[in-house]
């Protein structure tokens, strides 16, 4: 009599309870992946022995596999909160130890940089000055102030009333920035001087003509018969203002592209200037390609380096650490590193959090089977052990 079949059934039926007690327990862990026990049967080498006549000698746990599918995808309040859409995994630093995750669980520490929950840094190409490099190293947000730019272009686009008689004019005004990020008022005039041909004369003074060596620039605006600009006259240039803070001369030039001249009120289309102040960081986005940007007190955006995601050629062979982490093994290949929505890889859900893909209806009714399976097999010794002590009473 043997006893290994059912002892073999016991064990196993054991490791899938330990398999569907881990998953339900993780049902509520972020980034979570489920596991399964797969089986296989035992059978006895022995020379002479066909395999009609082989009797099996239990069952054994081939292996533990993960399900790598996609858990759902729930929102929060936290913009550095990342959900990954599809494949691929976040790629976190250790003080260069580098490990894998699917929980985007992610903030800021007191440095600036984008850590989880265990400390661990997020990785991806850095970025200097706004500008994204090549370069992979630990993502850091930089919270200095950016500096601000002086204006060297203006867009302006108006409708100057054809119906103004001569000597009449229309004016606006404009902010606009030296290199040190102070504001200034830029104004320009416009004065109807002749009827036909229609000219307009243009002039534009700084802080009413009183910044040190000002004075006001003018120029001519032509239009034909339909109200359209003379396109060799669409820019005013050679401004030049030098501030009184000992900023650098203020020389912006005026593109006037677009503006008209009809039978209604002069008004300002659109009035653009390409400067600004200086900007304390804000806030913090994260679009579906993995780029951190962030907006400033003075209504720029930068960015601050792009998330990358990790494949590989077999992910079931990554290590489990625990913590929602795994690293690289034999099996699972390198890794292979890209922006997000390339080469198969997921998108970047900002502030969201992708959930386990724990079923847990699915895993109460594997709990069931197993039990089940376990009771057999305990019943299998039971009735081994009748008829071996039904052999014993003989006499």
């Amino acid at each position: 009599m043997s006893f290994q079949q059912g002892l073999s059934g016991l064990d196993a039926s054991s490791a899938a309870l330990d398999v569907i007690g881990n998953n339900v327990a993780n049902a509520s862990t972020v980034g979570f992946k489920s596991g399964s026990a797969h089986f296989a049967d035992l059978y006895a080498a022995s020379l002479g022995i066909v395999g009609a006549s082989q009797v099996g000698i239990g069952v054994d746990v081939a292996a533990i596999q993960q399900q790598f599918t996609q858990g759902n995808v729930t929102t929060t309040n936290n913009p550095l909160d990342l959900a990954i859409n599809g494949g691929g995994f976040f790629r976190v630093s250790n003080a260069g130890d580098i490990t894998y995750t699917r929980n985007g669980q992610f903030h800021l520490d007191k440095e600036g940089y984008v850590i989880n929950d265990q400390n661990l840094r997020l990785t991806g190409n850095t970025a200097t000055n706004g500008v994204i490099s090549s370069n992979l190293g630990e993502l850091q947000l930089s919270t200095s102030q950016i500096a601000p730019v002086a204006t060297s272009t203006i867009d302006g686009n108006l409708n100057l009333d054809a119906r103004l008689a001569v000597g009449e004019s229309y004016s606006t005004a404009l902010p606009v920035f030296d290199s040190l990020g102070e504001s200034h008022i830029l104004t320009t005039s416009y004065v109807r001087q002749t009827l036909s041909p229609s000219t307009w004369l243009v002039s534009a003074t700084l802080d009413n003509a009183t910044p040190s060596g000002s004075r006001s620039y003018t120029s001519t605006l032509t239009f034909d018969s339909s109200g359209q600009l003379d396109p060799l006259e669409t820019t005013l240039s050679g401004l030049s203002w030098t501030p009184t803070n000992g900023a650098a001369p203020l020389a912006p030039s005026i593109n006037f592209e677009g503006t008209t001249q009809y039978g209604s009120e002069s008004a300002v289309n659109s009035l653009k200037q390409d400067g600004y102040t200086t900007g304390s960081l804000v806030g913090i986005g994260v679009g579906s390609d993995g780029k951190l940007s962030g907006r400033y007190s003075n209504g720029q955006t930068q960015e601050l380096g792009q998330v990358v995601l990790a494949t590989f050629a077999n992910p079931n062979g990554l290590l489990n650490l625990g913590n929602n982490q795994w690293s690289l093994s034999s099996v699972s290949g390198p890794e292979l590193l890209a922006a997000p929505g390339t080469g198969g890889r997921g998108v970047i859900q900002s502030s969201a959090v992708e959930d386990s893909n724990v079923d847990l209806t699915n895993e109460l009714v594997d709990m069931i089977t197993a039990q089940r399976n376990y009771q057999a097999n305990a019943q299998t010794i039971k009735t081994q052990d009748a008829i071996m002590q039904t052999l014993l009473n003989l006499r």
